[in-house]
């Protein structure tokens, strides 16, 4: 199996892990490729039992066949993951380096178990669905597409914005907040959850439509199909305003007409044996569990 390495920084105290990991890949027959700038990061501290190749970035996956992503961080690593893997399907695995890792399942305490499932072919992936933001002008260059949510924010100012929002061309309200995310059912446990947003299981066929900090209190997060088209116009007293997918973020202004929809393609994650995602959601947010007398 040839799999990719890819992080984004190298942190001390995440050494001990990443030299077990290079272990268990070389013990295990794993063909092993990292990320060029990472690799040049990690060559002092990392001793390679098996030699490993250099990987570029997109354009790789046109001349080498790769099986598998692997990501070493958290949630955010594997957002930025997203932009290099696009569309070519192949399937992403998270080692949760980071905090709370709903996307990055795989604990460090589970390398061993997980490299040897991997080696017998014991894992499925699962579709996730993203999002693309279509614009009048160009924004976020070739990766106008998220898997978690797109947002749109008051910037630099103390002053709300209005946000028109309308579903398939029909008028659905003006928001008056902070902002607006719009999450896909895997983005429905980061940004949204926090602003009082629901949870969506993965596949759901939904959009979620989730105000920030809104001024009108009987304004609620609603849920919509994935197959409609969510346009914007948006004012404020401030002439610039601020346009997220995922991590990324652009300045945008009034000028910008901007809609939302389902991507062309999703991103394939790497699911094993006992971390399906209500494991997931009881042991990240301690569901279950009476914790009163501890």
């Amino acid at each position: 199996m040839q799999v990719v390495i890819y992080s984004q920084v190298l942190k001390e105290k995440d050494v001990p892990v990443i030299q077990d990991l290079f272990d268990l890949l070389a013990d295990n027959g794993f063909s092993t490729y990292v990320y060029g700038p990472y690799l040049e990061e990690i060559r002092p501290h990392i001793t390679f039992k098996k030699d490993v190749g250099n990987f570029g970035g997109y354009l790789d996956f046109r001349i080498k066949h790769f099986d598998m992503f692997i990501c070493l961080g958290g949630d955010g690593t594997i957002l930025r993951a997203a932009t290099i893997v696009r569309d070519t399907k192949i399937p992403i695995l998270g080692i949760n380096l980071g905090r709370l890792g709903f996307l990055a399942r795989v604990e460090k305490s589970r390398l061993r178990e997980t490299l040897e499932l991997l080696s017998r072919g014991r894992f499925s992936t699962e579709r996730r669905d993203m999002l693309y933001l279509e614009s009048n002008l160009p924004v976020f260059g070739e990766t106008p597409y998220a898997l978690n949510d797109c947002t749109l924010l008051k910037r630099d100012t103390s002053s709300m914005v209005t946000i028109h929002t309308y579903v398939n061309g029909a008028y659905l309200n003006s928001y008056w907040a902070d902002g607006i995310i719009i999450a896909t059912p895997t983005g429905s446990t980061g940004y949204s959850l926090s602003c009082g947003g629901p949870i969506v299981f993965p596949g759901s066929g939904n959009f979620v439509i989730t105000p920030v900090a809104p001024h009108n209190l009987n304004v609620r997060p609603i849920i919509i199909s994935d197959d409609a088209i969510v346009s914007f116009e948006i004012e404020g007293r401030a002439e610039n305003f601020l346009c997220t997918l995922d991590s990324r973020f652009e300045t945008i202004t009034s000028v910008h007409n901007l809609a939302v929809r389902k991507n062309k393609f999703g991103l394939h994650l790497v699911e094993l044996p006992g971390i399906s995602f209500m494991d997931t959601l009881r042991g990240k947010l301690h569901w279950g569990d009476d914790r009163r007398n501890f």
